[in-house]
């Protein structure tokens, strides 16, 4: 937890109501505003956990936070290959349920100040796991936890009972003017 030097604030965060956020929508940029929201808490000493669902690459994120925040702990949770959604692999379906038993271990541990869920919402959508899990799991959180979803289709379920949900809409994507991903932008 976040040590403090007022003894005022170390009772103020026992009461503090920790905020569920949701980044969706078609646009790029939900798992990089997530990391943001990581990187301002860190600023505050607060302990992060990610956890990535569907994603087996190191991406720059990963690699910022490896090497720049070693208490930040990032976990993978998925194959370095696109999952087919109306016919995931067994695979698949494991590593997300795999990521989802741990993200319920992370968040019952009480080591954490803030856990993002980076791009369950997808996983969720793909079927890889079961969509009344991943409501327990807000429902059950510690109440100063802040807990972040990621990830295009979040189901209208979850978007109801978050406190704050921010919808990434594309209006132009340089894919479509044939660019290729790379390094530092896509991954």
């Amino acid at each position: 937890m976040v040590e403090k030097t007022d003894p005022r604030e170390a009772v103020l965060e026992k009461y503090r109501r920790g905020i569920v956020q949701v980044y969706t929508g078609n646009g790029k940029g939900k798992t990089t505003a997530a990391f943001g929201q990581a990187l301002r808490a860190i600023g505050h000493g607060f302990k992060i956990c990610v956890i990535q669902f569907m994603k087996g690459r190191k991406y720059g994120e990963l690699l910022a936070f490896e090497r720049c925040f070693p208490d930040a702990v990032v976990y993978l949770s998925g194959l370095d290959s696109f999952v087919m959604r109306d016919n995931p692999a067994p695979l698949d379906i494991e590593l997300a349920n795999k990521g989802l038993d741990l993200a319920r271990s992370v968040i019952a541990s009480g080591e954490y100040n803030m856990v993002i869920l980076d791009e369950i919402n997808v996983a969720l959508d793909f079927k890889l796991i079961q969509l009344s899990a991943v409501i327990e799991l807000i429902q059950n959180k510690p109440p100063a936890l802040d807990l972040i979803l990621t990830g295009r289709y979040a189901p209208k379920e979850i978007i109801e009972i978050a406190d704050t949900v921010s919808e990434v809409q594309e209006i132009k994507h340089h894919y479509s003017a044939g660019i290729k991903g790379r390094a530092g932008i896509e991954y």
